[in-house]
């Protein structure tokens, strides 16, 4: 399954390790021989040019979460009339200026970079025992022997979902709990490096959606 994924996007895969390549030029003969440091650049540089699709992606899951109490009430009253508890709601997002796909498409336009770069670290092959080494970790190949990346991504995961949720009904409540821990427990097997790259883009996610909000507001009407 994983070579079938990774032939997918193999293109893909060839354009990311490019670019990390180019950044370890750089700071390698800046005198930082980890490729840590590369892993780091390129996620920033992946999370910057897919900004605008994360904007577009968290006020959209935002704006659907505002309107919750107000779909909930709709399919109370409605649950018996399939044909008005549809119009109502269309209704309903046209108000609110709300387009339920709105979120879905960002997410899959985001989802072969996001894939490739999956791929691109997996089974990644480090030139020298120094440049897979970084910090506490003596090799990216390897899982984090200390456990501090799986605790990390558990825990950037959570408040990247906090972030986003407003309205939560007891499913969505039990989402937020299962998905940390499961994505740390995943972390204890996985390569460091590819750990590494999880907990950047959850820390550059959690600033961009600080920064999204930082004057927070209504956000239904901008989600068209």
């Amino acid at each position: 399954m994983i070579e079938f994924f990774s032939n997918l996007f193999e293109p893909i895969i060839h354009i990311l390790q490019m670019i990390l390549g180019a950044f370890y030029s750089v700071t390698s003969a800046a005198g930082l021989e980890s490729y840590g440091y590369p892993i780091i650049l390129l996620t920033i540089l992946i999370k910057l040019v897919t900004y605008p699709l994360t904007v577009k992606q968290v006020k959209s899951m935002k704006a659907m979460q505002e309107i919750q109490p107000k779909m909930k009430k709709i399919q109370e009253k409605y649950k018996n009339n399939p044909q008005m508890l549809q119009q109502k709601t269309g209704e309903l997002f046209r108000e609110a200026g709300v387009n339920p796909l709105a979120g879905c498409l960002p997410l899959l336009v985001q989802m072969p970079i996001l894939m490739g770069m999956y791929y691109a670290l997996f089974n990644f092959t480090f030139p020298s025992a120094e440049a897979a080494a970084f910090f506490w970790l003596p090799n990216m190949s390897e899982p984090d022997p200390l456990y501090i990346l799986p605790v990390l991504s558990a825990l950037t995961t959570f408040l990247q979902q906090k972030m986003t949720s407003t309205e939560m009904n007891p499913q969505m409540k039990i989402m937020m709990t299962i998905m940390p821990l499961f994505i740390g427990w995943i972390s204890l097997t996985f390569p460091s490096g590819l750990v590494l790259y999880w907990v950047t883009m959850n820390v550059v996610q959690i600033a961009q959606q600080w920064w999204m909000y930082r004057n927070e507001g209504p956000v239904a009407k901008e989600a068209i």
